[in-house]
């Protein structure tokens, strides 16, 4: 379901600090910026939890999120609306330019969470786990850098696994029942408290770029 139009989102958003607008000039500076040396990007970050979470759980590392989606980046945003920001910025924007947004080898960890399946076949390109994607993380990450994927759709996580697979991914972790033992590094959201609930199945794999 399309999520309605909020009225004060764009001119709440103009207001936040940290958001970074100027992405195409920070290549090579985001280390910088936070004043860290471990640096992670989520794609898709939907209404936050997970970026603000995992952002206070490592205070040493930053953290990144992106989210084209000018309403929810509005609900994520209302949540640190008042709280320091040191290790941690935003960008509201398609990452489809992520490649021009952080230099050669520059992000140590890539996460997608509950990403959009896009279940259509021809909305493929879409998937953030499609080799147009795949190409641009690899510019992007570290020799040893990696990509780690959460999602409780089935079909959208074979596609993915897959999709790394045929362009040379090699595979680290793989799981189709994620979180039926606690793993206290790796914040539990909102969102995927509603399918542990329902008894519904995370699957997770870790990837490094060959």
């Amino acid at each position: 379901m399309r999520m309605r139009k909020l009225k004060w989102a764009e001119p709440f958003l103009a207001t936040q600090s940290v958001i970074v607008r100027n992405c195409d000039e920070m290549a090579g500076q985001w280390r910088r910026l936070l004043n860290q040396e471990e640096l992670h990007v989520e794609i898709g970050s939907g209404k936050g939890d997970y970026w603000i979470k995992m952002s206070e759980l490592y205070p040493n590392a930053g953290w990144i999120g992106i989210e084209k989606n000018v309403n929810v980046a509005a609900i994520a945003l209302k949540k640190v609306e008042n709280c320091e920001h040191l290790n941690r910025r935003f960008i509201v924007d398609d990452a489809q330019a992520i490649d021009s947004w952080f230099a050669k080898d520059e992000v140590d960890v890539i996460h997608l969470n509950f990403s959009d399946p896009w279940p259509k076949k021809r909305a493929s390109k879409h998937r953030l786990s499609h080799a147009s994607f795949l190409k641009r993380y690899e510019q992007i990450l570290k020799p040893e850098g990696k990509l780690i994927m959460k999602t409780d759709n089935v079909k959208l996580f074979e596609f993915s696994i897959l999709e790394f697979q045929n362009n040379g991914w090699l595979l680290d972790e793989f799981s189709v029942d994620y979180r039926r033992d606690e793993h206290p590094e790796d914040v539990i959201t909102e969102y995927e408290h509603r399918f542990m609930e329902l008894n519904q199945p995370i699957y997770r794999a870790v990837w490094h770029k060959a």
